[in-house]
């Protein structure tokens, strides 16, 4: 049929090739799902560029034919074993590579010379000193560069930041590879930061974001290019001796854990070392290497449950014939239903008695089950005979809700008629901090920028909590102006809407998504305002207005990971009660200081200089204090195969004057090493100084402090010259410094 088409417009016959369903046929993407056979276009460059073969023609591997356009007939369903069946809906998939097309408008050779790319590797080919390398590996390793500059660049206004898992994930790697292939080419620090510069400046004019995003764009950059300096040339040294060190063997392989080391300790990525070991002819043992992988992410989901309480079901609801639960809790807070399965802690079904742990299953309910961040609701189900308090309410598969509490009064059967109420105030303190959570973020974004993104969320009765996107702190004065401003817009009194309608038409609307989320065709927008300042794709429960929230608070902010902030606040009857506590305590300095409210700031920042006066002349006095006992001290200096050295217990009180006293001692010795032992916050602490002669011939402190700190139980390391140890058992403390003598001895 296609054929048919492109004779009816006019294509000449030998200008169409037919090249059968292991070239013209799409899909399925994995091993089954959509496919259909394909209409591709090509760019004939010329013979110039063939192979020179008769049979060269579109689906040869020679540089003739170029192609830039594909129109994929998505006709057919095809399952794991290859059978294909005609789908209800077939559609044509349209793809044109805008800058293929570029290169041949332009009359290019690749996609790296068109104007879309050029600025980019122009500007890499300025700050490069001249390659040493091979042409084609320089010409592959600045397009690289050039191409994942301009991806992270896009991926960073998106609102995406480096991370450790997912969307962060694929940009950290694509940023560090873009560094590491730099570093291969001399490209001098901070030049990501340049070229991102040239791919706004380019590409700013049809995406707006990237201009408005500008200062945002490369903050991030300069971060994480900062952040992998500091190891980069480290782990390109390491891999350099594991390279040597494979090829020496004879070997033709690195081996997995060598490759996760490198990931996990320098940053990278498994990809990377086996591009730059495939570039010195070796291989790396990927499958070893996902093994080591996995094993990294089980001890990371092993620790994240490490002190929580896993939720589990008395019974195997979803395998039972119960029809789902309806929720009504938007309109509600209480509701008439019936029992459709009760069970107890012990696996009975069909009733419980008083003081039983019960979860019950209602054909309608108000409950709103966990999820999405916001808790459970609580409340009572209360029949004639009985009632269970609930505590907790869980989704048991995609449409069951199980109401999981104890019965404190009477019993309760399936089939029974029951009363579901909610606890009203308990419901309404969620509501407010889950409406304060719209609020905040578009706040947020309305003071730090567009780019602001939520990175998960928690609502409970007491307080909300909100992750998001952010290199930097926020700072006392921006946290300030998102807390007035949401305020004001509480004050305003809003309306708050929700509205069921299609997926792509909230989209279309400015609907906030979650990425991590997963939407069905239809969802709810919850909506602040008309016209709208905030939408927001949402299945948790709201007030009707922004005023009764009453107020907002911040209670505290700080970082949980690379580019991620963390920000708690109260609202409502929590805020204030935080309120109150804050004025009570300003109450008692007004009293205890005995000045008016105006007057406390002016004497506290009095009493806090004398302080730090005092702590001068205490530290003043440690150094005296020091100096004189370490006069004492230099009488018991031993010499061992030349070295003089000094092991010893001193009794101070702090770390600070332990390092005054081995200061002092390693001045008045000259040559040698002081190794100290003290009691300190009832542990024991050791501290080893290595004068520079010694640290010239060989002496490490760093490593005589580490083996002396393992008699006692302890770890510890440091410099060449200066390194400190703790261990927990105090009692061992005198034996740890007798062994100085055979760590030194056995050393010669």
């Amino acid at each position: 049929e296609s054929l048919g088409y492109w004779k009816e417009a006019g294509f000449p016959g030998e200008r169409i090739v037919r090249c059968g369903e292991d070239d013209n046929f799409w899909g399925p993407a994995g091993d089954s799902g959509p496919c259909g056979p394909c209409s591709e276009i090509h760019w004939d460059r010329g013979e110039s560029y063939g192979c020179g073969k008769e049979t060269c023609g579109p689906s040869c591997d020679c540089e003739r034919f170029l192609e830039i356009w594909n129109l994929v007939f998505t006709q057919f369903n095809q399952d794991k074993q290859g059978n294909r069946t005609p789908l209800p809906k077939p559609n044509i998939d349209t793809g044109m590579g805008l800058e293929r097309v570029a290169v041949v408008l332009q009359g290019k050779n690749t996609v790296y010379e068109c104007d879309l790319f050029a600025p980019i590797v122009e500007k890499i080919k300025q700050a490069a000193p001249r390659p040493t390398g091979k042409a084609d590996v320089t010409e592959r390793t600045i397009n690289v560069i050039a191409e994942h500059s301009r991806g992270a660049v896009f991926l960073i206004a998106d609102g995406v930041v480096p991370g450790s898992d997912g969307r962060g994930y694929i940009l950290r790697r694509v940023l560090r590879r873009a560094m590491a292939f730099g570093k291969k080419i001399g490209l001098p620090a901070g030049f990501l930061n340049e070229l991102a510069e040239v791919v706004i400046n380019k590409m700013g004019r049809v995406y707006p974001e990237l201009v408005s995003n500008r200062e945002h764009i490369l903050r991030v950059v300069e971060t994480e290019e900062r952040r992998f300096n500091n190891t980069l040339e480290l782990g390109l040294n390491i891999l350099d001796k594991v390279m040597d060190g494979v090829k020496s063997k004879g070997g033709t392989m690195i081996g997995g854990p060598e490759v996760f080391r490198l990931y996990d300790t320098y940053g990278f990525p498994g990809e990377l070392t086996a591009e730059i070991a495939a570039e010195n002819g070796l291989s790396v043992d990927k499958a070893a290497f996902e093994n080591e992988m996995s094993r990294q992410r089980e001890r990371s989901r092993a620790a994240a449950k490490f002190g929580l309480k896993e939720k589990h079901f008395f019974l195997d609801y979803g395998s039972m014939s119960i029809p789902s639960t309806v929720f009504s809790g938007y309109d509600t807070l209480s509701q008439k239903a019936k029992i459709a399965m009760i069970s107890t802690s012990s696996g009975r079904e069909g009733s419980a008695v008083e003081g039983e742990e019960a979860e019950i299953i209602l054909g309608t309910t108000p409950f709103y089950a966990e999820m999405g961040g916001q808790v459970a609701d609580k409340g009572t189900i209360t029949g004639e005979n009985g009632c269970m308090e609930v505590e907790d309410v869980q989704w048991a598969g995609a449409d069951l809700t199980v109401h999981r509490g104890k019965i404190i009064k009477g019993n309760l059967h399936s089939g029974d008629s029951v009363e579901a109420e909610l606890d009203r105030d308990y419901r309404l303190d969620i509501a407010r901090n889950h409406t304060a959570t719209h609020l905040l973020q578009y706040s947020l974004r309305q003071v730090l920028g567009e780019q602001v993104r939520q990175a998960g969320s928690l609502v409970t009765p007491e307080k909300l909590r909100f992750d998001f996107n952010q290199m930097g702190e926020v700072g006392k004065e921006r946290l300030k102006a998102v807390q007035q401003l949401i305020n004001s817009r509480i004050r305003d009194n809003i309306k708050v809407t929700a509205e069921q309608l299609p997926f792509d038409e909230a989209i279309a609307r400015g609907a906030t998504a979650l990425f991590s989320e997963k939407y069905g065709e239809t969802v709810r927008l919850v909506s602040i305002g008309d016209p709208a300042i905030s939408r927001e794709l949402c299945g948790g429960t709201h007030l009707n207005y922004t005023g009764s929230i009453g107020m907002f608070y911040f209670t505290g902010e700080e970082s949980i990971g690379a580019g991620l902030r963390r920000v708690e606040a109260v609202t409502g009857r929590a805020a204030e009660a935080f309120v109150e506590e804050r004025m009570q305590c300003m109450d008692s300095i007004i009293s205890e200081l005995k000045v008016p409210p105006d007057g406390v700031y002016p004497r506290v920042c009095s009493i806090m200089d004398e302080m730090e006066m005092e702590k001068k002349r205490v530290a003043q006095l440690e150094k005296e204090v020091a100096r004189i006992a370490g006069e004492a001290l230099l009488k018991n200096i031993e010499r061992l195969n030349g070295v003089a050295f000094l092991a010893t217990r001193v009794n101070t009180s702090s770390g600070e004057a332990l390092r005054e006293m081995g200061d002092y001692l390693s001045e008045k010795i000259k040559s040698g090493i002081v190794v100290l032992g003290a009691e300190i916050n009832d542990k024991a602490s050791f501290m080893v100084m290595v004068t520079p002669d010694l640290v010239a011939k060989g002496y490490h402190a760093g490593e005589i402090v580490k083996k002396v700190a393992m008699v006692a139980g302890g770890t510890g390391g440091g410099r060449a010259d200066m390194a400190q140890a703790g261990a927990k058992d105090k009692e061992k403390l005198d034996e740890a410094l007798k062994e100085v003598k055979n760590i030194l001895g056995n050393r010669a």
